[in-house]
């Protein structure tokens, strides 16, 4: 998969979708010209109105579309080489989904851009935002015809449901549905990555760290509170008086409704984070020997982290989502971070090569999880698969001490990091948001 993104479709790529998908469809000779659902495929504008019309995007090359194609799609910028549509229950374009699921249609990658992993991409971002939206079960339709599509969605999870299996005299139609993991919740991963310091406010826990990470300086709603704004107020003059943004977790733990309150009191969406699980059973081996260009990689285990090791995380992340004043203290980060980090039983691995340090992953330890995170690889050692080995020898070294389920957090929009971890077995469980106070 070479760069390829997905987001939800807008502009022009709406249309660029509508045409893939006809294009796709012909191709593999699921329908006939002649046929009146080709009209449907093409009708992309009606999916983007009605449902999510997601699409993968890939930069076009400067002296072509990157399709190959004389009906080459997106003239301007990134071209567009695949499409799916997401259908709630209720909506036009759901034929099979029941209350609470949703369903996936028209998977289509352009004939020119497929076996470069698109299709897996559109799908695990499809799982994404079906579990973003509290869908409990994801559902789609598929014909005996379609093995490659066969292989992603056992790959991806989905079991055959053939009680659901439907169709016409054309066509008989199989069902598959797969259903979002268990995540570890907010308290579990709050144990991962504890506050230096928490103060209860009317039931919710409010972090306070000094303005490292949003993770530890975040109020973590865990209660419906008696009056809500009132809550909220406290919130915001707790963190007033540290000199710290006010910053309040989204997420299914929240009271009901919260989101909407905290959007009316000027709050604003910092990010989006899918939380992203998967069991340690049947984990498979680590790989071969590691190198880089300046030769073979060690990777040492030690359960706290060396200045070195902290160095390589706080210089390359904790700063990207530091707040006040410890995003310009580097000295004081370095501090904190030792604070923070050492408030769970972890462990911390460092990949280093003939030149030195480069890379560094972090297991931390709650009940029968763990939970990863810090993943840091030096630019230089790029490419050279480091970023897998060390999530793979975390994992294993999480085994050796207990755990049985492993989870980690990464950015909705990180297109890279999720197709990294999907392809390692994970797989999205819930997704929050931090929204911030300016």
């Amino acid at each position: 998969m070479s760069g390829a993104v997905v987001r939800v479709a807008s502009g022009t790529q709406v249309a660029d979708a509508g045409a893939l998908t006809a294009r796709a469809y012909l191709a593999d000779r699921l329908v006939d010209g002649s046929h009146p659902y080709v009209d449907e495929l093409r009708d992309a504008q009606r999916r983007a109105r009605e449902v999510t019309l997601l699409v993968a995007l890939l930069p076009r090359a400067p002296s072509d579309d990157a399709s190959g194609s004389s009906d080459a799609v997106g003239a301007d910028g990134p071209v567009v080489v695949g499409t799916v549509t997401l259908a709630p229950y209720g909506t036009s374009y759901a034929q099979i989904a029941e209350p609470g699921e949703l369903e996936i249609r028209m998977l289509a990658v352009t004939p020119e851009a497929r076996r470069r992993g698109i299709a897996e991409l559109l799908m695990t971002t499809a799982l994404r935002e079906a579990v973003a939206g509290g869908a409990r079960r994801v559902v789609l339709s598929t014909t005996d015809a379609m093995h490659a599509a066969h292989s992603l969605y056992e790959r991806l999870g989905f079991v055959a449901v053939p009680q659901r299996d439907w169709g016409h005299v054309e066509v008989h139609l199989r069902v598959h549905a797969w259903t979002p993991p268990d995540a570890p919740g907010a308290l579990v991963e709050s144990a991962t990555w504890p506050p230096a310091r928490v103060v209860d406010v009317d039931g919710w826990r409010v972090g306070l760290s000094g303005g490292l990470t949003r993770r530890a300086n975040s109020a973590l709603p865990l209660g419906v509170p008696q009056d809500l704004p009132v809550t909220l107020t406290r919130v915001e003059q707790l963190y007033a008086g540290e000199g710290q943004p006010s910053i309040v977790r989204v997420c299914r733990a929240s009271p009901p409704g919260l989101d909407d309150v905290l959007a009316a009191r000027d709050y604003a969406v910092m990010s989006r984070t899918d939380v992203l699980v998967r069991p340690l059973d049947g984990l498979g081996p680590g790989g071969g020997a590691l190198r880089t260009a300046e030769g073979p990689v060690r990777v040492g285990v030690a359960d706290r982290p060396d200045d070195e090791w902290l160095a390589a995380w706080s210089g390359s992340k904790a700063r990207l989502h530091a707040t006040g004043a410890a995003a310009q203290a580097d000295d004081e980060s370095l501090r904190l971070a030792r604070e923070v980090l050492g408030g769970a039983p972890a462990l911390y691995l460092t990949a280093t090569d003939a030149t030195g340090l480069v890379g560094v992953v972090r297991a931390a330890f709650a009940q029968d999880w763990v939970g990863l995170s810090c993943l840091v690889v030096a630019p230089r050692a790029r490419r050279h698969g480091l970023g897998r080995a060390l999530t793979l020898r975390a994992l294993d070294e999480a085994v050796q001490r207990g755990a049985d389920r492993a989870f980690l957090q990464v950015e909705a929009e990180n297109t890279a990091a999720g197709a990294l971890y999907a392809s390692l077995g994970f797989q999205p469980a819930e997704r929050y948001v931090y929204r911030e106070r300016g």
